[in-house]
């Protein structure tokens, strides 16, 4: 027998000199990816009505918003915002033609137009806007709701 034992090793420790350069580059790279929101409202912020049966939109990239509300510096009218200005009904043709552009022709027919009223908006500018939609071939429109009770809406 010999009088000398095997010593046993030990796991070094975990070198963790390199694990700050890890975060800050996982940091760097999701500030760079993320999308923050990309327009800003230039109306009042809609008060949607509620619904009972809502269902989620799957893919956003592929919908296109119109906000309609009152104005934030409260001129009297419905505004119609589409993307960052306040525009006119007539102009819904050239923002869908502009949205298709943006997409490849598979996309095209997956487009949606989703609509952000206010509650206390006109009938006459939603008819309007829909009958615009219709005159270039958007048919698929989303209302955009909260969940909760319809019956809500009605006060």
């Amino acid at each position: 027998m010999s009088k000398f034992q095997k010593k046993k090793k030990e796991m070094p420790a975990v070198n963790t000199a390199s694990l700050p350069d890890i975060v800050f580059m996982l940091l760097f790279f999701f500030m760079v990816t993320t999308v923050m929101r990309e327009t800003d409202l230039k109306i009042k912020k809609p008060k949607l009505p509620k619904a009972d049966q809502v269902k989620k939109l799957e893919k956003k990239s592929l919908v296109n918003y119109i906000y309609v509300g009152k104005s934030k510096d409260d001129t009297p009218g419905d505004k119609i915002q589409l993307n960052d200005r306040i525009s006119k009904v007539s102009d819904i043709p050239s923002f869908i033609f502009n949205a298709r552009r943006k997409h490849s022709e598979e996309d095209v027919k997956k487009l949606t137009t989703s609509i952000k009223a206010d509650m206390k908006v006109n009938v006459g500018t939603i008819s309007d806007i829909k009958q615009q939609l219709r005159n270039v071939n958007a048919l698929k429109i989303n209302y955009s709701t909260l969940k909760g009770n319809a019956f809500d809406n009605v006060k």
